[in-house]
């Protein structure tokens, strides 16, 4: 039987996840951003990295210790290559980061074909796959990846964690071709530790396989997991593995130090990449039958799918389904557990709670 939801209000939620981040200090700008953010995952169907889990990481790792300065200002460093930006965001608010570095990212790649920031000192920016999905929407190839805040998964045949969930996110210009961007969004590990919390909130099972318990042992149990399996055993090791290497190019901390702080002059903050291409970029100019780049694209993508191949899902769809029910819904979808979540974080930072009992629901 399907959940029910409760319809929240886009403006209620957006008016106390602003609030919720002013009140940790963070300028006005700073409680938009977020809450812009956490709205758009809501919509997309991306209840792992939603306002509830945005808000604990900064109570656990941001404002509330030392790893997110409230107000802090981003420093452009000096890049000796014109279509390369690099920054140290001074542990400002990730989500502030991120949108202003896939905006330069398709600035520069409108100059010059390709736009990439490297950004050292930041705080983790959530879902990266809201980013690239900007840039797509917008006929931009974009892609993302972040090193995490905690070393949380065991490397390939490996005991102990020493990994973050390391995601990669890339998204593609496919409205033409399929109605909603293509965006291929995902951590490194079996399931992201959001999914864990999501799941131990929500009394349900671990997928097997996806984690283990204190002695090392896999575990189905989201309150016995302390640490976190690489997908496809050495593939997804590798791929998070790529996370790292890029993050100590850019000036990253050690992975078993970040978010871990002390007064000993290493670093422990995360980093990001961003790298947008403009699809002229790659233009070769010679599509059979005389087809335009955006038709190629089209016709690559239902060759793909065809015939018994039609109900196979494509990266995007479930997100695009999502935010076109929260549009038909006429608002934000949560559940009761979530609302209960919400109603803490409401009382933090002084407000009336959700009446749940106002609210539309699904059913």
């Amino acid at each position: 039987m399907a959940e029910t939801y409760y319809i929240v209000p886009e403006r209620d939620h957006h008016d106390l996840v602003a609030a919720a981040y002013r009140n940790r200090g963070y300028t006005e700008t700073e409680g938009e951003d977020a809450a812009r953010f956490c709205g758009e995952a809501a919509r997309h169907g991306i209840r792992t990295h939603n306002a509830i889990k945005a808000l604990h990481l900064d109570h656990l790792f941001g404002s509330g210790s030392r790893g997110c300065v409230p107000g802090a200002e981003i420093e452009v460093l000096h890049s000796r290559f014109a279509a390369s930006s690099v920054w140290n965001a001074n542990r400002k608010l990730g989500q502030s980061v991120a949108y202003r570095a896939i905006e330069t990212c398709m600035e520069l790649a409108d100059r010059y074909g390709v736009g990439i920031v490297s950004v050292d000192n930041a705080f983790h920016y959530l879902w990266g796959g809201g980013y690239v999905m900007e840039a797509a929407k917008k006929g931009y190839i974009g892609y993302t990846n972040c090193t995490a805040a905690l070393a949380e998964v065991v490397p390939f045949l490996g005991k102990i964690p020493t990994l973050g969930t390391n995601p990669h996110s890339w998204g593609f210009p496919t409205v033409e071709a399929l109605g909603y961007p293509m965006v291929i969004d995902w951590a490194t590990s079996v399931v992201a530790k959001g999914r864990v919390q999501q799941l131990k909130r929500e009394g349900k099972a671990l997928p097997a396989n996806a984690a283990v318990d204190a002695a090392g042992n896999p575990t189905t149990d989201p309150a016995e997991a302390v640490a976190l399996l690489p997908f496809g055993a050495h593939k997804g090791y590798g791929l998070s593995l790529i996370n790292e290497v890029v993050a100590a190019l850019i000036g990253g901390s050690l992975p078993t130090l970040r978010s871990r702080w002390a007064d000993d002059g290493d670093k422990h903050t995360p980093n990001f990449f961003f790298q947008v291409i403009h699809p002229d970029a790659l233009n070769g100019g010679n599509f059979a039958r005389g087809r335009t780049q955006a038709e190629n694209v089209k016709a690559v993508l239902e060759d793909i799918f065809k015939d018994s191949n039609r109900d196979c899902v494509i990266p995007g769809q479930i997100e695009a389904e999502a935010a076109e029910r929260s549009a038909k819904q006429g608002g934000l979808l949560f559940s009761a557990a979530e609302i209960e979540a919400f109603n803490e974080i409401a009382a933090e930072c002084g407000r009336e709670p959700w009446d749940s009992s106002a609210f539309k629901t699904t059913a």
